[in-house]
């Protein structure tokens, strides 16, 4: 299972690249999050995430979560995941933030979903997955976070900013 979800955000690298780091924000700042917390590490540096997430079916709200190994790259501004626990157990994602050439206040933001080895029983279910639960989701909190950034633009304290 493969997906690519892709953006445009009106705002500089450090900035996109904070707003998707902070994971820990995400409930306050994109209603689909219902709770996010570091059973081990934090957002600076990486850790052990649990997420827990609804995917909405109207009329239904459909509650999922994962639990992922968080590793951040400052140098290229990317975020790596690897689901450790939950349905999408061995999922790989990729969050890459890069600055177009020619612009200077606008990034694009893609986050890349891998599933290379669904456990046995998720392999029929798994393009399924991907693109009725992974790639919604991830459609949403990438609209999400472009609302936020551009509405809020690049204020050094998202803890104040939605506090």
């Amino acid at each position: 299972m493969y997906t690519r979800n892709e953006i445009t955000i009106n705002c500089d690298k450090k900035t996109a690249f904070r707003y998707a780091r902070e994971v820990e924000n995400w409930p306050v700042l994109l209603p689909h999050y219902r709770g996010v917390q570091f059973e081990q590490g934090g957002s600076d540096r990486g850790g052990l995430v649990m997420m827990r997430a609804v995917r909405p079916f109207k009329p239904f709200k459909w509650p999922v979560w994962w639990v992922s190994e968080m590793n951040v790259d400052e140098q290229l501004c990317s975020v790596y995941y690897k689901h450790v626990r939950g349905v999408t157990s061995g999922m790989e994602v990729e969050w890459r933030i890069e600055e177009p050439q020619g612009e200077r206040d606008q990034v694009k933001v893609t986050i890349i979903h891998r599933w290379l080895q669904p456990p046995l029983g998720r392999r029929l279910a798994a393009d399924m997955i991907g693109e009725v639960f992974v790639y919604a989701i991830a459609d949403r909190t990438l609209r999400g976070l472009k609302q936020q950034i551009e509405k809020h633009g690049n204020q050094q304290d998202i803890q104040e900013e939605v506090g």
